[in-house]
């Protein structure tokens, strides 16, 4: 059965709609055209008040520059009166009088001249005329002074208790000064001009002057700090003058007119600034008031007669509307009723309700209702036609369900993913299998896109949708465990007007990614750190330079980091190099790139970095080591290294140049005895001094393989008897011309490439050959061993052999190790030291006196001589504390049973010092210059 629909009224109808709108519109226009419309009365207007204002100001300066110049020439034609020149110049002030005395009335009654002053050529007051504002002041001594000078006539405005110009001209006889002339007037005449002018009520302001006591007091204005000399229509404009002071200042007034309400009128007031005079005592002003109401009030009418005329116009226009739009919404309503009875299958009743349409005059809504029958007359026919269709698809459905409940428990037992997708990348099935893994249920996932789901990993191989393509992707299931999953993709037919869509088969290669990402973190990683290895960080350093950045790299060493290896064991050491990569990696990760580079070496690159923010980072390193304390074997360890900075691409232009660079830098560092961090100077001069380490690199090896050095000796004297049996061994290197270099150029060199060992063993070899030659004569030797001599495990073996193929008495050997290099590895020390003397030799401690714990390691130490550091021997003589110190060395030396030689003996008041603090030798250019070694040999023949 067919149930009617029950209509139901429109809430709003379309009628309705329209007038609501075109109301709307209507109504916006009418409102945006007043707008306009008084918008632009208002421009007008403020341009018209505008240009009415700068005409003001300028008819009120043209008035001041006429009664100014007026002044001026009535000021030369009594100059130039008969009589007055002779007069000022006889000096006669009675003629003077009586040349002026005639004139007075008229310049006073019809010029306005409210003062007359003459002088003579001294600038003395002569006659005057009038009671002025002037006399005896200073100004006036000024002007005359000035016109009787440049013979020139001169004009001043000045407001005291009134405003009046000024002009003096010079009295001229036969063209030569004979005195001066001032007239003085009032502005009385400007303020009518200005009135005229302006068509303005007009005051005359005076500001910073005293009060004139004839003037009424409320015309005193407190609030401008002024008083009202002069105005029209006193009674109007000096309540608008009174209510306007506090609220606006004069200058805002000059600056720009303001508009004030007032009793109901619109006034606005503006200001016209007079010259100032010449000592700035106090300034004018024209105040003027216009009342501009009438002008408003205009404005305000014609916008409402808009307004008004504009609602009329709509009102009219929406019940033309109405009457028009009536009957057709009529006709459209009913068919809008008709239409629901469709939707529900009231075929007959819809026919029923609509009748049909004209033959003649046909319009729009006529053809509607033919259409709508004629829609009636085919939904019937489709009805029926769907109703036997229906029947037929049921059954071909309940097949098809046959179907895939037999392919989804295929794609079920697969342990694989299997995920098809539409043409845009929706999931529209997913297995068992991957629903398992994933943790999810298939309503969640579908319709989802695959991209969504599966984050993109390699992208594809092929055009999508194309051939058969394999690709990775990541998978986080719901417990966030992470899979990694290798997809092979294959199209899926479609009709021929859908696109193809896709299958996805997917395979969990999770454990064998971890695998290659394990034997990844090996290639790039530190295994004992997890920071980045060598290898990384030069790729990493050469791939920031060859991408044209520009930046810097810090390379660190560790101080002292042979001690707790030594004493506490390398445990102990693997313990500290992980501290300190946690460390800078907390503190500077997010800086950069840090690696270890192997040992104690530690490395930081910085993109985009300055010299400045390189420098601040090294020294922020220095404080977080030092506040890093490192507990090993119940001892404490402070934790400090040294900082080489190079930039790039400054210093260097790839990794092995600028990692070398910073080497150098940080080596410098090392011997810094102020800083722990070091910048290479200028990119010239790293490089230079590159070139030269590797320079003198090269020639210290070069020299090595040829024997190219020299051996010098400097006599260690018996102070008693000045006896010499006893020579320090010195190393000189040949130059290409025969010439010497010193030591102090290559051992850096030496030292810091690892070659002083070597030279070490160099010395000792030619030193034992020497000492075979001289040794029958009672001549002992001293050789110095460098600090890095003492780790080196195969020394006491060399030297035993070459004690023997030399055949060299050891007991006329002595080695001779810093006290600084002794007391920093102490233990190595007191071993090398030992069995250094278990082959028979003596050995010595140089530039005692400099290390921290001296004393407290002296006894410890198996050495037989004791060479105090030339610092305290120098000023022996003259320094106190030198004298205590020096003493203090050889009373403990002797107390030890060791023999002190001074070093740096240069003057002979050293020598009774010395033997009085019972030191035995002594050593220095006093007692002995360094000469060849042959020059001894050849000595003891």
């Amino acid at each position: 059965m067919r149930t009617n629909i029950n209509r139901q009224p429109c809430r709003l109808s379309l009628t309705w709609r329209v007038l609501a709108l075109s109301s709307l519109l209507l109504v916006m226009l009418v409102a945006l055209s007043a707008w306009l419309v008084h918008t632009n009365l208002t421009r007008q207007f403020e341009t018209n008040r505008g240009e009415h204002g700068e005409r003001q100001v300028r008819e009120i300066r043209l008035a001041l520059e006429r009664s100014e110049e007026g002044l001026r020439q009535l000021a030369s034609l009594v100059a130039s009166g008969q009589g007055l020149g002779e007069a000022l110049q006889a000096g006669q002030p009675a003629l003077l009088v009586d040349s002026l005395e005639t004139q007075w009335p008229t310049l006073q009654l019809e010029a306005g001249i409210d003062e007359i002053l003459v002088f003579d050529i001294d600038a003395n007051q002569q006659a005057a005329w009038g009671e002025g504002q002037l006399h005896n002041e200073r100004p006036v001594q000024e002007w005359v002074r000035r016109v009787l000078r440049d013979e020139m006539p001169h004009s001043a405005l000045r407001c005291s208790s009134d405003c009046r110009q000024y002009a003096a001209v010079p009295v001229l006889v036969e063209g030569v000064s004979a005195g001066a002339v001032i007239l003085s007037r009032s502005l009385a005449d400007v303020t009518r001009q200005a009135q005229q002018v302006s068509e303005s009520d007009v005051a005359l302001l005076v500001v910073g002057s005293s009060a004139d006591p004839e003037l009424p007091e409320e015309r005193a204005i407190p609030a401008w700090r002024g008083q009202l000399i002069a105005m029209t229509r006193q009674e109007a404009y000096l309540p608008i003058l009174r209510s306007a002071a506090p609220q606006v200042s004069v200058r805002d007034l000059e600056r720009q007119p303001r508009r004030l309400e007032h009793s109901g009128q619109t006034i606005e007031l503006s200001a016209v600034r007079m010259d100032e005079d010449e000592d700035r005592r106090s300034v004018g002003y024209f105040l003027l008031a216009s009342d501009i109401t009438p002008q408003i009030k205009a404005i305000a009418h014609d916008t409402r007669v808009l307004v008004a005329v504009g609602l009329a116009g709509w009102l009219v226009a929406e019940l033309l509307l109405l009457a028009i739009l009536l009957s057709p919404m009529a006709r459209l309503r009913r068919i809008a009723s008709v239409l629901p009875t469709l939707a529900q299958g009231s075929f007959a009743e819809a026919r029923a309700a609509i009748p049909r349409p004209r033959r003649l005059l046909a319009d729009e809504i006529d053809v509607l209702q033919g259409t709508t029958l004629a829609l009636a007359d085919q939904l019937e026919t489709l009805e029926r036609e769907v109703s036997a269709r229906g029947e037929q698809l049921a059954e071909r459905v309940e097949e098809l369900a046959r179907e895939r409940d037999f392919i989804g428990s295929l794609l079920d037992t697969a342990r694989v993913f299997i995920v098809t997708q539409d043409a845009s990348g929706r999931i529209g099935l997913v297995n068992d299998y991957a629903l398992t893994v994933m943790g999810s249920e298939e309503e969640t996932l579908l319709n989802r896109l695959f991209e969504d789901v599966f984050a993109p990993g390699q992208p594809p191989a092929g055009p999508p949708l194309a051939a058969p393509h394999l690709e990775e992707r990541l998978l986080v299931t719901a417990d966030g465990q992470q899979h990694t999953i290798a997809w092979y993709h294959a199209p899926l037919p479609g009709s021929n007007e859908a696109a193809p869509g896709r299958i996805s088969v997917g395979l969990d290669i999770t454990e064998r990614k971890a695998a290659e990402a394990r034997l990844t973190w090996l290639a790039e990683r530190d295994p004992l750190t997890g920071l980045y290895n060598r290898r990384y960080f030069q790729e990493a350093l050469g791939a920031a330079i060859k991408h044209g950045l520009s930046g810097a790299m810090l390379l660190m060493d560790l101080d002292q980091f042979k001690d707790v290896n030594e004493l506490c064991g390398h445990q102990a050491g693997d313990q500290l190099l992980r501290k300190v990569a946690r460390v800078l990696t907390e503190e500077l990760g997010h800086r950069g790139v840090i690696a270890r580079l192997g040992g104690d070496e530690f490395a930081l690159l910085l993109r985009e970095a300055d010299a400045d923010l390189a420098v601040r980072i090294a020294q922020q390193i220095s404080q977080i080591l030092e506040g890093t304390v490192f507990v090993a074997a119940e001892r404490r360890h402070r934790v400090s290294a040294s900082s080489g900075i190079a930039l790039f691409p400054e210093h260097a232009d790839n990794p092995i140049d600028l990692m070398a660079s910073a080497d150098m830098a940080m080596y410098k560092a090392k011997a810094s005895g102020t800083q722990r961090w070091h910048l290479l100077a200028t990119a010239q001069g790293a490089r230079e001094e590159l070139q030269e380490r590797v320079y003198w690199e090269e020639r210290v090896h070069r020299a090595l393989e040829e024997d190219a050095f020299e051996l010098m000796v400097q006599p260690i004297v018996r102070l008693e008897d000045r006896d010499v049996r006893h020579y320090e061994v010195l190393l000189r290197m040949r130059d290409d011309q025969g010439g010497l270099i010193s030591p102090a150029t290559f051992i850096p060199v030496a030292e810091r490439s690892g070659q002083i060992i070597a030279l070490d063993r160099w010395v000792l070899r030619h030193s034992l050959r020497a000492l075979s030659r001289v040794q029958e004569q009672g001549v002992s030797l001293a050789v110095n061993l460098s600090g890095q001599s003492l780790h080196d495990d195969g020394l006491n073996q060399y030297l035993a052999d070459e004690i023997a193929a030399s055949g060299a008495d050891p007991e006329y050997l002595i080695l001779e190790v810093t006290e600084t290099a002794a007391v920093t590895d102490f233990s190595t020390a007191r071993g090398v030291l030992q069995g250094i003397r278990d082959l028979g030799c003596r050995t010595a401690l140089d530039d005692f006196g400099v290390g921290f714990s001296s004393f407290h390691y002296l006894g410890q130490l198996p050495v037989d001589y004791i060479k105090i550091d030339g610092s305290f021997i120098r000023n022996l003589a003259v320094n106190a504390d030198s004298r205590v110190i020096v003493k203090a060395i050889a009373d403990i030396a002797a107390g030890f049973g060791k023999q002190a030689i001074a070093e740096f003996v240069n003057q002979e008041a050293l020598l009774p010092i010395l033997q009085d603090y019972g030191i035995a030798y002594g050593q220095g250019y006093l007692l002995g210059m360094p000469e060849p070694i042959e020059s001894i040999i050849s000595d003891t023949r």
